[in-house]
């Protein structure tokens, strides 16, 4: 597929993200555009993120930007995860597919926020965090050993 065929297909998904009707055509282009790793994705992504109502296609939108792994989706996806623990009954799947995201996209700035699943009561979101921690920050225990008394929050907050 040459560059104009990409761009080509590209706009089309784009659209289809935010004008079509049907969620599973939605979901599909979420899922098809985070096949295609475009990183000039992300940005609209993240937009289509904060306005989808549809349940499936906001975890679509969520694996595709984890696929696209550009590290400007981090603190979209982490806004996800938050809105997500404060709810009386969490999305297991939706927590599981934040986790995988943010691990593909290893940006360290989401260590603090997935911090609390590490003692979570469900052992699925437990060892995926876990796995997390491996992959974004393979020295995580030794950090955490040499820090001492401090919380995972105050260790891996990212100083501005």
């Amino acid at each position: 597929m040459n560059w104009h065929e990409k761009n080509a297909e590209f706009n089309i998904l784009i659209k289809q993200l935010f004008h079509e009707n049907d969620w599973q055509k939605r979901a599909e282009a979420a899922r098809q555009l985070g096949l295609l790793k475009d990183r000039r994705a992300t940005n609209l992504m993240c937009r289509a993120l904060r306005s989808e109502k549809d349940h499936m296609v906001v975890n679509k939108i969520i694996e595709a930007m984890g696929r696209i792994g550009d590290g400007r989706a981090t603190l979209r996806i982490i806004e996800k995860l938050k809105e997500e623990q404060e709810k009386n009954e969490i999305d297991k799947f939706r927590i599981l597919y934040i986790i995988e995201s943010l691990m593909k996209i290893k940006d360290k700035r989401a260590l603090s926020y997935l911090g609390p699943l590490l003692d979570s009561s469900d052992e699925d979101i437990k060892d995926l965090t876990l796995k997390a921690f491996d992959v974004i920050e393979p020295d995580w225990k030794e950090i955490i050993e040499r820090e001492g008394n401090k919380s995972i929050q105050e260790i891996f907050r990212i100083k501005n």
